[in-house]
C-alpha cells in the first residue's frame, strides 16, 4: 500500500501533540518579570519537548520520502512510536509542573526511552518490508545515533534518581545531538 495516508496521519498526530503541549502554558498573573518566574520551568520542559517531537517529526519525514510503500506491520509501527509520542504532553506538564523532581524527570524520560524504542520498531519494519539494498536501508545504515540515544535515554532515568538534573542534563545532549540536521537521507535521496 501507499505510503501517502500513513504521512498524513503522522503529521496530524505530531500537530495535535505540539497544540497540546502549548495549551498547558498558562498566562502569567502580573504584569512585570517577576510573574514569569514560577513558569520558567514549564517554558523549558515545552522548549525540550518541542524540540523532541520536531526532531521526531523531522526524522520521520525523511525517512518516509526514502520508502515507496509500507505495510501493516509499518502502521503499526508507526502507530507504537505515535503512542508514545502522544504522552509527551502529559509527561512534559508533569516534570514543569513539579519543577523537575526526581520521578517527573525519570517518568519523563521513560517516555522519551519508549519514543526511541518506537522509532527503533519503525526502522525494523521498514527494512524488513524494503530490504538491505534500498535507499532506505542504505540511509539508515546501522542506526547507530538512534541506538545510542536510546541507550543514554535508559541511563538517564536511572541516573535521574541519583540526581535529576543528570537525567535532564542527558536529555538535552541528546536532543542537542539530533537538533544537528541529519543528511542520511537527503545524501541517498540526491544520488
Amino acid at each position: 500500500m501507499g505510503k501517502g495516508r500513513v504521512e498524513a496521519f503522522t503529521d496530524g498526530v505530531v500537530a495535535i501533540i505540539i497544540t497540546i503541549m502549548v495549551l498547558e502554558l498558562k498566562v502569567p498573573e502580573g504584569e512585570d518579570f517577576s510573574a514569569l518566574v514560577p513558569q520558567l520551568p514549564i517554558f523549558l520542559c515545552y522548549v525540550l519537548s518541542f524540540i523532541n517531537v520536531g526532531i521526531y517529526w523531522n526524522n520521520l519525514h525523511n525517512m518516509f520520502h526514502t520508502v515507496q510503500r509500507v505495510d501493516g506491520g509499518v502502521l503499526w509501527a508507526n502507530l507504537y512510536l505515535l503512542f508514545w509520542l502522544s504522552l509527551m504532553p502529559v509527561t512534559t506538564a508533569f516534570m514543569g509542573e513539579n519543577h523537575f523532581a526526581t520521578v517527573p524527570v525519570a517518568v519523563y524520560g521513560f517516555d522519551l526511552a519508549m519514543c526511541a524504542t518506537g522509532y527503533a520498531i519503525l526502522v525494523l519494519a521498514l527494512h524488513r518490508l524494503h530490504g538491505q539494498g534500498t535507499a532506505f536501508a542504505k540511509a539508515i545504515g546501522t542506526d547507530r545515533k538512534g541506538r545510542i540515544s536510546l541507550a543514554v535515554y535508559i541511563a538517564a532515568v536511572a541516573l535521574a534518581f541519583l540526581n535529576r538534573w543528570i537525567g535532564v542534563g542527558l536529555y538535552v545532549v541528546v536532543a542537542l545531538v539530533w537538533l544537528i540536521p541529519d543528511t542520511r537521507f537527503s545524501r541517498v535521496l540526491e544520488k
